[in-house]
């Protein structure tokens, strides 16, 4: 297993806890700038924000000071956490019609820490070389997660999850 830094664990730790405060800020404060950032409800898609905003924020910050193509392991990185968090949460929500918390929290912490041991692992010339092009899909990922906070698709990710009976009118 990779090591990762003093500062990189703490980075994962602060990340981890930012993210699951996210999950509650809308509905603390519910307007335009909160649901930017916060899951404006209980929808796969919306999850994705936990993930997405801290993870993105801490790889600003890590990178800052970093030479060209730093970047590209962790935009990588969070590329693929995002891509698992919405195919588990679809198996286990959608198709094994889960509803346990303990299993998202697991998922969730398990994929912040595996972004942050895969940005380590991925650190490679091939990926450093395609930074421009992982950062516009990342680009592309933050504008669909705010876009769809307000416009979302008639979509199975996309459904709120946390009505009662809610798998009685999900089409699978």
């Amino acid at each position: 297993m990779p090591r990762l830094s003093k500062n990189t664990l703490i980075a994962f730790v602060a990340a981890t806890l930012a993210g699951a405060c996210l999950h509650f800020v809308y509905a603390l404060a519910p307007n335009f700038v909160t649901a930017v950032f916060s899951p404006v409800n209980e929808s796969l898609w919306e999850h994705v924000k936990i993930i997405f905003w801290p993870f993105l924020a801490t790889a600003l910050l890590l990178t800052r000071r970093g030479e060209k193509g730093c970047r590209g392991p962790w935009l990588l990185s969070l590329l693929m956490i995002c891509a698992v968090m919405l195919g588990v949460g679809y198996v286990y929500h959608v198709k094994a019609m889960g509803e346990s918390l303990v299993f998202d929290v697991v998922l969730y912490v398990l994929l912040m820490a595996a972004g942050f041991v895969l940005a380590v692992v991925l650190d490679r010339p091939a990926v450093r070389k395609r930074t421009d092009l992982l950062t516009l899909m990342v680009l592309a990922l933050g504008v669909g997660l705010v876009l769809f906070a307000f416009l979302p698709p008639d979509n199975i990710l996309f459904t709120d999850l946390s009505g009662v009976n809610t798998w009685a009118r999900i089409p699978c």
